[in-house]
């Protein structure tokens, strides 16, 4: 049974343990003092995991294995010289001269060394606009290290450096050489050329039908659209490399504020988020959210989308909040040829003025619908159209428009490409319309 490797993490962890004198990835070196600690336990007869986890070693972080064979080895040492016997003496036997004390021009060299290597990479962060997401850097891989390096020996001149930059940026030596020999050069070089092919066939399902994605949707688009099957953590390290960003989700900071008269009825909460039912017309959802475009102008959208396949089955925009709004969704429902609605189907909303009206209840009675309500101030009963409008908003291209039909065109281009161009990894990498159609057949 081999040891177990420490990961990065474990090895922080266990530098921080003051009977820790040297820790690697392959091994750890314990203090004179924790063996002898170690010895004087074990001979009051408590077990070998008890001791070292008293002194602060997490057990399944240092592997039984580890355990075991430090016990063996300290016992035997005891045995045969006592307390000298357990005193670590590879630094003096080794052979290897210790590190020699630098003078104070070598420490002057490495300071400035140092200094001038962090200047150099923080150069590298601002010319590569793509190594920063907000305000959290992301870390240089070792090739960039290797690059930055090599740039700052030659230019400053530096001499017998290579070792202590390599320590510095946390890269090996071997490495750093190996990175510029001509056939490592010229591996990379063809790796290059084949990186560059993929990542014109990625910015095609990038692109398609001018709406960006990530490497979800860049995989399935692949798949469906182009017949091209890519590996996600490949699809992953090209926009990485080249700088591919997809939009980044954002939060709804906005809430609907209405007057709500007597006449406005709360119904209970029928679906208690079991959204995926299985079957399509089952499970209704809508919501209403504010769409901002132009200079400072504003309209809002209502929606209807089915729980079990994510279609987006009905929708109004207008420029006026008014009741509506709420109401002409349901009209529009009412004339899809495509919504079949199943038994016992229900339509799910907030507690908003628009959805406890008595219109609106009266309208969904007639539509032959159950009405469900989400418990007042929780967005989680109503996630999925939630989730619908937070997409939207990232994807479309809203802040462009200029008119309200403009924005109009645009949401209706969205609604078509959202039921039947846009996979989904939860839909059996499906667009909506596929999933309906396949829950249709399989049922």
């Amino acid at each position: 049974m081999s040891k177990k490797i420490f990961t990065e993490k474990e090895i922080k962890l266990l530098s921080t343990n003051k009977y820790v004198k040297a820790v690697s990835s392959k091994g750890i070196t314990y203090t004179d003092e924790f063996k002898h600690i170690f010895i004087f336990e074990k001979e009051k007869g408590k077990l070998a995991r008890e001791i070292f986890e008293q002194c602060g070693f997490d057990a399944e972080v240092l592997g039984m294995e580890r355990i075991y064979s430090a016990k063996k080895r300290w016992q035997k040492a005891y045995k045969n010289n006592g307390i000298i016997g357990l005193r670590d003496t590879r630094a003096e036997n080794s052979g290897r001269p210790s590190e020699k004390e630098l003078t104070l021009e070598e420490k002057n060299a490495r300071l400035e060394a140092q200094i001038t290597l962090l200047k150099a990479e923080n150069e590298l962060f601002k010319k590569d606009s793509y190594c920063r997401k907000g305000d959290e850097e992301i870390e240089l891989l070792p090739s960039q290290k290797y690059i930055l390096i090599r740039s700052v020996i030659e230019k400053y001149k530096l001499k017998n450096m290579v070792s202590y930059f390599c320590t510095l940026a946390g890269v090996s030596r071997s490495g750093y050489y190996n990175y510029f020999l001509f056939e490592s050069q010229e591996r990379r070089k063809l790796k290059d050329k084949k990186d560059e092919a993929v990542k014109e066939i990625i910015l095609k399902a990038f692109h398609f039908k001018n709406r960006k994605k990530g490497a979800r949707q860049i995989k399935m688009t692949l798949a469906g659209q182009f017949n091209i099957v890519y590996n996600l953590k490949r699809i992953r390290r090209i926009m990485r490399k080249y700088g591919i960003i997809c939009p980044i989700r954002k939060a709804n900071p906005y809430r609907r504020m209405m007057k709500v008269t007597k006449e406005h009825r709360v119904v209970p909460n029928l679906l208690n988020r079991q959204f995926k039912q299985g079957v399509p017309g089952k499970v209704l959802l809508t919501d209403i959210t504010y769409l901002y475009y132009g200079k400072g102008m504003r309209a809002y959208l209502s929606a209807i989308k089915d729980g079990s396949t994510g279609e987006m089955l009905a929708y109004h925009l207008s420029d006026r909040m008014t009741l509506d709004l709420a109401t002409d969704t349901l009209k529009k429902l009412k004339k899809n040829k495509n919504f079949k609605k199943a038994k016992d189907a229900l339509i799910h909303s907030d507690q908003g003025v628009h959805y406890t009206s008595p219109i609106f209840q009266k309208a969904v009675k007639k539509l032959g619908l159950r009405p469900s309500m989400s418990r007042r101030g929780n967005c989680w009963d109503n996630a999925p159209q939630e989730s619908f409008f937070g997409h939207l908003k990232d994807e479309a291209f809203i802040k462009a428009c200029t008119t309200l039909d403009e924005l109009k065109k645009e949401i209706k281009q969205c609604m078509i490409y959202y039921n039947h161009y846009r996979y989904q990894w939860n839909l059996k990498k499906m667009t909506p319309v596929q999933y309906r159609d396949h829950l249709l057949k399989t049922a």
